[in-house]
């Protein structure tokens, strides 16, 4: 189960891996990562089908990365995200978030338990969203809500 503090942590990292941005500038995962870049955030675009996302060279896999990143937020499918943690870990990176927004979202049971064995912190199931200041109000509304109820 995620806490508040496992969640704060993720989001007090600077250089953050993208990993399953879209090509498609309208896509969540494209809004998503131009405002993370907004708020200060050195976002790293990682999908293997895409070669720029907003100007920035798209690396195929974490490890492809030239410089470390400090952690990766995973908006992948699940069958993706099992072997994107994988990566991570071979890349050295200890902290992952499996965004979920509305069904899965990137979370996979097995990737949870792979990081788990193997030390990586994982905030499992949430949207940034809900966390970020100064966020549209319907997300402070559901990351309250989500505060409230699961006693995060």
């Amino acid at each position: 189960m995620n806490t508040l503090l496992d969640i704060q942590s993720f989001l007090a990292l600077h250089r953050i891996a993208v990993v399953g941005v879209s090509r498609n500038p309208k896509d969540f995962t494209r809004v998503l990562f131009r405002d993370l870049l907004q708020r200060g955030y050195d976002a790293v675009p990682v999908n293997p089908a895409v070669e720029d996302v907003e100007g920035l060279r798209c690396y195929a896999r974490v490890a492809d990365i030239p410089a470390p990143v400090d952690g990766a937020l995973l908006v992948t499918k699940p069958e993706v995200t099992d072997q994107v943690v994988r990566e991570c870990a071979e890349a050295g990176i200890r902290s992952i978030w499996m965004h979920r927004g509305g069904g899965h979202g990137a979370v996979s049971k097995g990737a949870s338990s792979f990081c788990a064995v193997v030390g990586i912190k994982v905030v499992e199931g949430e949207c940034p969203y809900m966390f970020l200041p100064q966020a549209q109000w319907i997300h402070r509304a559901h990351g309250f809500c989500r505060k409230l109820l699961m006693r995060l």
